[in-house]
């Protein structure tokens, strides 16, 4: 990664890796806009509720498990597939996340789910 002057694509993987290891304000701060807002249905769309609850979570499961899959860059927009699971034992789930940018910073963010299923008929699996 070139850290002088990383991508859109490296800022918004730089922003997962930091919230999922715990530095969850540090990461707002370096790579979020003043006026960002989220997608996310649980809670309200400010940058500060979000970054309460990526808080909490990282508390709660400091042995989280994030793994970058796939990044694609457009434009202004960084798609993030990745593998997150709260810990060893945790199957985990699918995670897509959707950035927007605006001046090299996140303005808006949309997050997409999915369970990994114990068991799947699909032979190729989710990843």
């Amino acid at each position: 990664m070139n850290t002088s002057n990383p991508s859109l694509k490296e800022i918004a993987v730089l922003f997962l890796k930091s919230v999922a290891s715990g530095n969850v304000r540090e990461a707002y701060q370096k790579y979020v806009i003043s006026d960002f807002s989220h997608h996310n249905p649980y809670f309200r769309g400010d940058a500060e509720s979000l970054m309460l609850a990526m808080e909490e979570n990282a508390a709660q499961n400091p042995q989280k498990i994030f793994e970058v899959k796939m990044a694609t860059q457009g434009e202004d927009k960084v798609t993030v597939y990745s593998h997150i699971r709260q810990n060893l034992d945790d199957l985990g789930a699918v995670v897509v996340h959707i950035f927007r940018f605006q001046d090299d910073k996140i303005v808006e963010l949309w997050d997409i789910g999915q369970p990994i299923p114990k068991n799947s008929p699909n032979e190729n699996g989710m990843f």
